[in-house]
């Protein structure tokens, strides 16, 4: 196809490894390297866990009101997958490779124009080619090398540039990592020793080659943190360190530090983690990290699972069921929808559609006293408690339902 210029083969998550490192050279965090960093290993699984706990449901607005689909996708989505993995699996694995990966994928099996199966897609057994244009783009997913059309993968990415590959946090906050990464290898590599220090021997005279060669071989007993860790001085040989303690390094301290920047960089609180979150962490959790994930999820549906163009999909859209996160914040929420609805400005149905929940199709206005009720199609008030019945656009008044003797539809206005 002259359109596609440009093939990028598929490679395994070692190769790619390896090429990242021979192309930034040897500090480059792998996401291997990644994962073996426990704050990070902790970020990454609570926040895939948090989401791929939730049900994806499927709603229609008509008008005002909005409506839940039961609708064979979100099966699909929520529990059989058509595929090995459940629904929970699949959304676990499409998060974790947007943290870590250039993206979540996961291909659309249809057949007679509905959806079979969704299959999860590792990240690096997915590759593109595109056009090279940056602004007419277009490209093609492969998949160990067979050709596909990207609108049949669902693409979850993060700070993507080009629609279908996204960056990683790692690949967002490389220096990061590496500091993490070599703390994490100095502090491994100061515990298989022991906490010995190194140094350096320092002597006034000449030492004669034998004794050097025990002098060595007791050093290397010392930092393989044997039993056998003794090294006797003669006289004339003193030690002199070459490298600060760990306390010096402060590396608990630094570690404490390197945990909170990583929490960062994820969105996540680190009481979150730790333990003893309170309720603000909570909402920060929520509102800063899993909440916009949520959208861009909800979005990377919307595009592959409706068509616009068949009748009534264009005003259907998916989202999260994220109660069980807002749970906290439900009282408040009701709170500020008591007050709008105490004083006229919110109503029944109005506050149903801001919930995803169907309209109960009251057409009338709460005036005041909790007992006036105002029609707006024709102006007509009802005060329940009285049984009577006014206009707005006259001034005659029916009680029970009746017009009063001599009472007419007309303005009554003498003037």
């Amino acid at each position: 196809m002259g359109l596609f210029r440009r093939k990028t083969e598929t490679r395994s998550d070692e190769a790619e490894d390896m090429l990242l490192e021979a192309l930034l050279g040897d500090d480059m965090v792998t996401r291997k390297a990644a994962m073996s960093i426990p704050a990070v290993a902790a970020c990454v699984n609570r926040i895939a866990d948090t989401v791929a706990s939730l049900d994806v449901k499927l709603y229609q607005r008509e008008g005002d009101t909005v409506k839940e689909i039961n609708d064979l996708r979100t099966e699909r989505l929520n529990g059989d997958t058509g595929d090995t993995l459940t629904g929970y699996q699949l959304k676990r694995a499409m998060i974790v490779d947007m943290l870590l990966g250039k993206g979540g994928y996961a291909y659309i099996r249809k057949g007679q124009g509905v959806v079979k199966g969704l299959h999860y897609v590792p990240c690096n057994k997915v590759s593109f080619k595109d056009n090279n244009d940056p602004i007419m783009k277009a490209y093609q997913v492969y998949v160990d090398g067979k050709a596909y059309e990207g609108y049949k993968f669902i693409k979850l990415l993060r700070n993507t540039e080009n629609g279908y590959a996204g960056k990683s946090i790692i690949a967002d906050s490389p220096l990061l990592f590496e500091i993490v990464a070599a703390s994490q290898e100095f502090e491994k590599w100061y515990s298989k020793r022991g906490g010995v220090k190194k140094g350096y021997l320092q002597t006034q005279g000449r030492i004669e080659r034998e004794k050097m060669q025990k002098i060595k071989e007791a050093y290397a007993r010392m930092y393989s943190n044997s039993a056998e860790n003794i090294v006797v001085l003669n006289e004339g040989l003193t030690f002199k360190e070459a490298s600060a303690t760990s306390q010096e390094l402060q590396l608990n301290e630094n570690k404490v530090t390197n945990n909170a920047n990583i929490c960062e960089v994820f969105g996540v609180p680190p009481k979150i983690i730790t333990g003893g979150a309170t309720d603000e962490d909570k909402r920060l959790y929520y509102e800063g990290c899993i909440c916009p994930i949520l959208v861009r999820f909800a979005k990377a549906l919307d595009d592959v699972l409706l068509n616009p163009f068949k009748k009534g999909e264009s005003e259907m859209y998916f989202a999260f069921d994220d109660d069980s996160l807002t749970r906290a914040d439900i009282e408040t929420r009701y709170k500020a929808y008591e007050i709008g609805l105490k004083n006229g400005f919110l109503q029944l149905d109005e506050i149903r559609g801001k919930e995803n929940l169907p309209a109960f199709g009251l057409d009338f206005v709460k005036l005041g006293l909790q007992d006036v009720l105002l029609y707006p199609g024709n102006g007509d008030i009802y005060t329940p408690n009285m049984g009577v019945f006014a206009n707005l656009n006259n001034k005659t008044v029916m009680k029970d339902g009746k017009m009063p003797e001599g009472g007419n539809n007309e303005n009554t206005d003498s003037e």
